[in-house]
């Protein structure tokens, strides 16, 4: 077990010279600006007659395009797809809005994608801080979205994730959330109020999680509008804890993973499964996540139930994702690893580079 005092917040800081908590601490704010950036841009008016809409992304740029598809799934008349690859489905074409997500402009998937669907006469539109994504869109005299923020790409969640919503919403292809967001935001800012740093453990249930998760490879199970938020926590525990950790989909996960509970039986002891439970989750969601639970009970894996906040799908999933990334980030600490670099990421990236 770690020795590091989650409730010494000198300590955190110091382990912390990128300030990561500063940036996950900022994401109301960041909700905030990105509706206002993302609402005085001009799109063009055929933007809203898209027979098809395509995400271009990897990584941190991409989890907001899995997050919205998830809110809008039923309520948009047209096919919302995610791509992580170089390459584009067959579908696309001159009625497909192809929207390239990445925050550093530079990501070579995505601007190979884009690339091809500028070539397929798709309509193009960006989301960016910069790089050649930016340059390549000021030079055709495309359509921009760009905004300045410091931060590691998966720390700018707010700007990806509400620019994109909000985009689709004033192109129609969504109802307008602004309600629902400012809930949402007021929501992350009373939860930070019980799990920031300077809340002592013995009241704070992130830092507590995040002790019963420490040494584990955890395990997160969500469903519906939750189902995008399991493989956020999943990649935040990678990137800034930098700890072994999966996701799963209920009811998929019922028809597989549940069997596969029993072998080894040397890994039971070193995972922790927790699934995001939600009041808004159809009724046959809600029975299967107990029973889910009482598998995992009959089974002796250590799990838990988060009883996730909010009275809209929008403001559960941002609830959600905030107390996810405080978990993140105190698990850090508990590994005494800073959780902005990605060195890992880097190197692949330089290697990579090697071969073009």
């Amino acid at each position: 077990m770690s020795t590091v005092d989650l409730d010494d917040v000198t300590l955190l800081q110091s382990m912390d010279p990128g300030e990561m908590g500063r940036r996950i601490s900022e994401l109301p704010a960041q909700c905030r600006e990105a509706r206002a950036l993302a609402q005085k841009h001009l799109l063009p008016e055929d933007y809203g007659r898209a027979e098809a809409i395509l995400i271009l992304g990897l990584g941190g740029s991409a989890i907001g395009g899995d997050l919205v598809r998830a809110l809008v799934l039923d309520e948009c008349t047209v096919p919302i797809f995610v791509n992580r690859e170089y390459d584009l489905p067959a579908f696309v074409n001159n009625r497909t809005l192809v929207v390239a997500s990445s925050y550093s402009g530079n990501t070579e998937e995505t601007l190979a994608a884009f690339q091809a669907a500028l070539e397929r006469g798709a309509m193009p539109l960006a989301i960016t801080t910069g790089g050649q994504l930016e340059e390549i869109c000021e030079e055709k005299n495309l359509p921009l979205i760009t905004f300045r923020y410091e931060s590691q790409p998966r720390a700018a969640l707010g700007y990806s994730l509400v620019i994109f919503l909000t985009v689709l919403q004033r192109l129609g292809y969504a109802t307008d959330r602004s309600v629902q967001l400012e809930e949402a935001i007021e929501g992350m800012e009373r939860l930070q109020t019980q799990i920031a740093p300077t809340v002592t453990k013995s009241t704070n249930p992130a830092k507590q999680l995040a002790l019963r998760v420490e040494g584990k490879s955890p395990v997160f199970y969500g469903a519906g509008h939750l189902a995008e938020v399991a493989r956020r926590w999943k990649c935040q525990l990678n990137e800034n804890s930098k700890n072994w950790a999966f996701w799963e989909v209920l009811p998929e996960l019922n028809h597989n993973a549940v069997v596969g509970y029993e072998f080894p039986e040397s890994l039971a002891p070193n995972v922790y499964v927790l699934m995001l439970a939600s009041d808004l989750y159809p009724p046959r969601h809600q029975v299967r996540m107990g029973v889910t639970g009482e598998i995992l009970a009959q089974k002796g894996i250590a799990h838990e139930v988060l009883q996730v906040q909010g009275s809209s799908h929008l403001s559960q999933l941002l609830w959600a994702i905030h107390f996810g990334d405080f978990v993140s980030y105190y698990v850090a600490a508990l590994h005494g690893a800073d959780p902005t670099p990605v060195a890992t990421i880097a190197y692949l990236k330089q290697r990579l580079a090697q071969t073009p």
